[in-house]
């Protein structure tokens, strides 16, 4: 299928949002709450002239979606960059075009397309600096076949999301990497 096929198979940000049945609060949140610097803005509404819109590979019970899905939708809103969402684990086709390190189905992943439904840009699914906070709060894990990993892997994952939605400098780390990858 073409990225054309795909973008039209997704759901619209609201869709997406009314599906949610895990982090819908969280994610709403922070879309309501994001400020996108006037300096970026400037910046986004460049971008409108291309046409470009973008398909975003995403699951409600991600926490990197959780944080990314909402700050990325708003720097699209003032780019005039119509998106649409698929669930992961409905489209691994598509999925399995875009792993992490070749190997690892992490997400969320943004696809931007031209008109024509080209590939022009890919992000996700974090920016350097979410990457070492995670890696950091993850590694003294202990091995998947201790007793404790379940346990231990819970209050991380949870502690995680608690900071991506109330640690405001970690919005802004997803905003400067877009913007960094979009208008270089």
């Amino acid at each position: 299928m073409t990225l054309n096929v795909w973008f039209e198979k997704g759901m619209s940000f609201q869709e997406y949002v009314d599906s949610m049945s895990v982090n819908k609060e969280e994610l709403q949140k922070i879309y309501n709450e994001v400020i996108i610097p006037d300096e970026t803005s400037q910046k986004l509404t460049q971008l409108k002239e291309k046409n470009w819109k973008v398909v975003t590979l995403t699951a409600d019970w991600c926490g990197d979606a959780l944080l990314n899905v909402p700050v990325i939708q708003k720097m699209m809103e003032i780019a005039s960059i119509d998106t649409r969402f698929l669930i992961r684990d409905e489209n691994l086709e598509l999925m399995d075009q875009y792993l992490t390190n070749g190997k690892s189905r992490s997400i969320p992943i943004f696809i931007f397309m031209d008109e024509e439904g080209n590939e022009v840009k890919v992000w996700g699914p974090r920016s350097a600096e979410i990457e070492e906070l995670v890696a950091e709060m993850k590694k003294d894990f202990p091995a998947k076949d201790d007793p404790n990993f379940q346990e231990k892997q819970t209050a991380v994952l949870k502690s995680i999301r608690t900071t991506f939605v109330e640690n405001k400098k970690y919005w802004d780390s997803v905003r400067k990497s877009v913007e960094e990858k979009l208008l270089s």
